[in-house]
């Protein structure tokens, strides 16, 4: 007989998974509902969702430009051009911005003589490579006077702003931040602004910060580098191999002309979606857009063609060795959304690590001991294009990853062989949903997830549609996918190796 502890466990479960089957209907009804979607004649995408649940309002901007659209010898520059988006623009941050451009066009000029020099390496003139040095200087140093730096940051800050960040990935670019819902029109003043004048002030300083932030992140982090080069072995074609920091030697050498080029084609209101979630008045709220977004032109879209991945025909290892423990990343070739099988790898993904009952962690971090952590995850590094499911993972002293490695193609094995219960595969989905739910509680992850869709697969709608797909999933489905993708052939393997 079950005693009451144990009942009201049952009881209290029982309830949870009902809230999550009745919410998750409720919740793709809803959204729905509640999008205000709207499309310029500029071709900017808006998202609108009328939230009062406090004086607040999300921005979200979401530019289709990321790592995977750099010329080749180019890379980095989706992120450097992030960077010199926060550096104001001709009406905010200048002091007198005609004199300010003057001395901007000498400060170009001498920057690319000396880059120019500096590439000629051995043949490099030292003594010309020192003298546009300090000529260089000479004018960062004047140009100082005639700019107020991070004014964008001041303006947002001073006006009650919180999460004021941007971020570039392999597929996107994006900006966000939150503030009061009587700043709506500061919001779309600033932005508007930074979408057609920005200014690239301190240019070669910035470039600077960035080849330090690569070292950092990367060249002194041995998982940076390990996670760099796996990468670049997994795939060999397709761009999703590049570092989205960009390579070393490419770096040294973007210049303000190229920047603005790559800006011009990426930045364009047809290449742009905006979310806006919060205490708005919808129709107030479109007026405001209209009136700062609606008059920038649309530009011509002129992609470069993107190599695509060929199919793998055998197992990739690499390894890197370095006074650091040992780690090691697993990488499988699949189909990026919207795909039926990217929907199964979603469940799969919490039916192999997520939680400490899931099948890689209880197997081997509490039975064999072996891992100290394993995580998986899907759609690594993108979702614009093929992309991979992989499992990282670290051993626990004194086993090797090697110990590892034959545990989780164990695990694998198994997957292939015998499918997963009902109740397992019921478990998966429940707490899947469980976590796509609560991520939209706020109003910055609701605009993230909604304006991160559209401009991803041109229907924010994905997201009330995946919880229905998530449903379809079946145990056929799991084994088909272990069967079809997680096999030897379409591996990738990186090892991190403590020096003895």
């Amino acid at each position: 007989m079950l005693n009451n502890s144990v009942k009201r466990y049952i009881l209290l479960i029982a309830s949870i998974l009902f809230f999550i089957s009745m919410h998750g209907k409720a919740f793709s009804y809803d959204l729905e509902k509640k999008v205000i979607s709207h499309t310029l004649e500029n071709g900017l995408k808006i998202l609108m969702v009328e939230r009062h649940l406090s004086p607040t309002v999300s921005f979200y901007i979401r530019h289709r430009v990321g790592a995977v659209d750099e010329a080749d010898g180019r890379t980095g520059s989706a992120h450097l051009l992030e960077h010199m988006l926060f550096k104001g623009t001709k009406t905010i941050g200048t002091k007198n911005f005609r004199k300010e451009e003057a001395i901007l066009r000498n400060i170009a000029k001498i920057g690319e003589s000396l880059d120019r020099e500096r590439m000629k390496e051995r043949g490099a003139d030292k003594t010309r490579i020192d003298s546009l040095t300090k000529e260089l200087e000479a004018l960062q140093n004047a140009h100082k006077k005639y700019f107020v730096d991070n004014e964008i940051d001041r303006l947002y800050t001073e006006h009650g702003a919180n999460d004021i960040n941007a971020t570039t990935s392999q597929d996107l670019t994006s900006y966000h931040v939150s503030l009061p819902s009587n700043k709506i029109e500061l919001w779309a003043r600033i932005e508007a602004d930074r979408m057609t004048s920005p200014v690239f002030r301190e240019f070669y300083s910035e470039r600077s910060v960035v080849m330090e932030e690569r070292r950092q992140r990367i060249e002194s982090n041995p998982e940076g580098q390990l996670y760099e080069q796996f990468l670049a072995s997994a795939y060999i074609a397709h761009p999703y191999r590049r570092p989205i920091l960009g390579w070393p030697s490419d770096i040294l050498f973007l210049d303000p002309g190229y920047m603005e080029a790559f800006f011009k084609s990426s930045h364009a209101p047809n290449n742009t979606v905006i979310a806006i979630v919060g205490d708005i008045e919808p129709a107030a709220t479109l007026n405001i857009i209209k009136q700062y977004f609606g008059s920038i032109p649309r530009r011509a879209l002129n992609p470069s063609p993107i190599t695509k991945e060929p199919t793998q025909r055998g197992e990739r290892r690499i390894s890197i060795t370095s006074d650091a423990n040992p780690s090691m990343i697993i990488g499988y070739h699949k189909p990026a959304m919207p795909e039926y099988d990217d929907y199964v790898f979603d469940v799969l993904e919490y039916i192999v690590s997520k939680g400490r009952t899931s099948r890689l962690y209880k197997t081997l971090v509490e039975k064999k001991g072996v891992a100290k952590s394993i995580l998986t995850a899907n759609g690594i590094p993108g979702s614009r294009y093929q992309n991979l499911f992989v499992i990282f993972a670290k051993p626990r002293h004194p086993h090797k990853s090697a110990d590892i490695e034959l545990s989780i193609y164990e695990e694998i094995e198994k997957m292939k062989t015998n499918a997963v219960s009902t109740r397992e595969l019921e478990k998966a989905k429940n707490q899947l949903k469980a976590d796509f739910i609560k991520n939209l509680d706020s109003n910055l992850e609701l605009a993230n997830t909604i304006s991160y869709f559209e401009i991803l697969i041109g229907d924010y709608r994905y997201i009330t549609n995946h919880l229905k797909i998530i449903e379809k999933v079946t145990p056929e489905d799991i084994v088909r996918v272990a069967k079809k993708y997680l096999v030897s052939e379409n591996r990738t393997v990186a090892n991190l190796v403590k020096k003895n």
